[in-house]
């Protein structure tokens, strides 16, 4: 007898799916037993349906394949919800396949009731419920073609009894990624070319949407005389081998990517849906370039808008742009860009001998230690911050977190499904202290699953973005103190290697160790708890900010959080205004 169920793992299978992450449950036993009797599709199991979700975008992120989660009906599949939402906002295709209740029951608050439809609709490209057997192959097919062709979340809701039901025959169908190229109309790209070769002080703000044209943007770079800025998840694809990069924008970035963007008078945006508007140019022409063309405009004003992949638009753009134009505003940027890089490097050294280790010191030491293909996955908060500025990027090694929408816990899930997929690279996990301990539990899954991912610890004993944030606004830090094991201890109690390291000449030695070894590692690195970052562009009222919490914090009792962060930035501040 073959099940509704075993057709779908035949559909799966012969679309390229190797993997289910998830966690079993009565409700979803129809599709485990059939995986379990197909045998070719590995069953990974997680100890967290959210856990299940980030894996999943982990794998897709990396492979650009469809990666498949799977979860049992209410409680269950709510749990994917923030690992889902994750996927959606990376653009990365993954199916999650949602166990329902009984049919005969819908509707009636039955146990463990949902809607999951309506509660996924937010966060997916396509959420639809199964309720007749007959549907299934049709509708898997859709759900299927939707995440891959959309690149997004694609859930298929399915009641528990329509797993086991005896499937009508229907033929198993690929689903499989299609190849098109997308170019703007010529009188489009005649008009953004007069944009721009009237323009004198060009910047390009480049984004994600470059993977797969470095070449093609060095080369507008180039005919532009342009400095290029980067945001975060375009670091991958565009900061390596790259004489134009000048840096990131942003709160997390450079001031030189601060000042390019600031100072330009024409900006070119490609493939990049940078949110943050007030740093964005006040006054110059605008031509943005995304394949998504219900992205342009939204976050800035387009004088010209051009709907196409990157790649393929830059190459029609080309030769309508004048060539001999003057490099003024490139040199400027980049002496500005080898400034600000210089005095980021002098703060990455090691600092007191007996103290905790600068959080960008550690990020220094995994760039150069790490493989020249490794992949690393930041928590979000400091981890984020110090990869952004302190990892290398060379066009092998890859950069994935959770950049849109910002979650914490991202680290550890993240870089289960990249290792699952690519058992024989080296993945990095980045990780809060915070962060892993919200999901603490998935290093048992490291360990069930056999994953070799190193987990290398900014153990600070607090949220410390969250209380960057409160001096930024004036708040005395509170509620963000973290009473933390010591989380080498934890790893080597269930069955992983562990190493602590409380010192800075220590650290080098730990992680060489941590690389070389051939399981999962976990690396927990006392680090500095009130290293600032200073943003690229001061506001008066980020000024105003720490001067109320220096005020508040003294005049509260906290005077020593104060003398503590300005022994702890006394180098940064240095080299600021050196």
């Amino acid at each position: 007898m073959t099940t509704v169920a075993d057709h779908m793992i035949a559909t799966l299978k012969a679309s390229g799916v190797r993997r289910v992450y998830g966690l079993p449950g009565d409700s979803l036993n129809g599709l485990t037993d059939a995986l379990r009797r197909d045998g070719d599709i590995a069953w990974v199991h997680v100890r967290h349906e959210e856990a299940a979700a980030f894996a999943a975008a982990g794998e897709a992120a990396t492979t650009g394949e469809l990666a498949v989660c799977a979860a049992s009906c209410g409680p269950g599949n709510l749990h994917l919800i923030n690992g889902l939402f994750e996927a959606q906002r990376s653009r990365v295709p993954v199916l999650a396949i949602a166990a329902h209740i009984p049919r005969a029951e819908i509707g009636t608050s039955y146990f463990q009731e949902t809607h999951p439809q309506d509660l996924f609709r937010e966060c997916s490209v396509y959420a639809e419920l199964v309720s007749d057997a007959e549907q299934l192959p049709r509708l898997l097919e859709v759900a299927m073609r939707a995440a891959i062709e959309r690149r997004g979340v694609a859930v298929l809701v399915v009641p528990g009894e329509v797993f086991a039901t005896t499937a009508a025959k229907a033929k198993v169908t690929a689903i499989r990624p299609t190849r098109s190229v997308t170019v703007p109309a010529d009188g489009d790209l005649a008009r953004a070319a007069d944009v721009l070769n009237r323009g004198e002080r060009v910047t390009i703000l480049a984004g994600a949407g470059c993977q797969g044209a470095h070449d093609e943007l060095l080369k507008i770079a180039e005919r532009l005389q342009a400095p290029v800025v980067h945001a975060l998840r375009g670091k991958e694809f565009i900061e390596y081998d790259n004489p134009y990069d000048v840096g990131m924008t942003g709160l997390l970035g450079f001031p030189s990517g601060y000042r390019a963007m600031e100072h330009c008078d024409t900006l070119l945006m490609l493939g990049t849906d940078f949110p943050y508007r007030p740093f964005y140019p006040e006054n110059a022409a605008v031509v943005q370039v995304d394949i998504r063309g219900e992205n342009i405009g939204r976050r800035h004003p387009a004088d010209v808008p051009l709907v196409g992949g990157v790649r393929e638009t830059i190459g029609a753009l080309l030769p309508l742009l004048r060539e001999g134009r003057g490099d003024d505003h490139l040199s400027t940027m980049q002496k500005h860009y080898r400034r600000t890089r210089a005095k980021f490097d002098a703060v990455a050294k090691h600092g007191r001998a007996d103290g905790p280790v600068h959080p960008q010191a550690l990020v220094a030491a995994v760039d150069r230690l790490a493989a020249p293909d490794a992949v690393f996955l930041p928590d979000v908060g400091t981890p984020t911050l110090w990869a952004a500025r302190y990892l290398t990027m060379n066009g092998r090694r890859r950069l994935i977190g959770s950049f849109n929408h910002g979650t914490m816990a991202d680290a550890l899930p993240l870089a289960m499904g990249v290792q699952a997929a690519h058992p024989g690279r080296q993945v990095v996990a980045l990780s809060g202290d915070g962060g892993l301990a919200m999901l603490l539990g998935e290093l048992i899954t490291l360990r069930q699953q056999k994953l070799p991912v190193k987990v290398v610890v900014f153990d600070n004993s607090s949220l410390a973005f969250v209380e960057l944030e409160m001096k930024a606004d004036g708040y005395v830090n509170y509620g963000t103190g973290l009473d933390n094991p010591n989380f080498a201890e934890v790893a080597r109690s269930i069955g992983l290697h562990g190493i602590r390291v409380e010192v800075p000449g220590k650290l080098d030695e730990a992680l060489a160790e941590a690389f070389a070894h051939d399981g999962p590692v976990v690396v927990d690195v006392t680090t500095v708890r009130h290293e600032l970052s200073i943003p690229p562009g001061l506001t008066f009222d980020q000024v105003k900010g720490f001067t109320l919490w220096g005020t508040r914090s003294v005049l509260g009792g906290a005077g020593d959080q104060v003398l503590e962060v300005a022994r702890s930035n006394m180098r940064l501040l240095a080299a600021e205004f050196a």
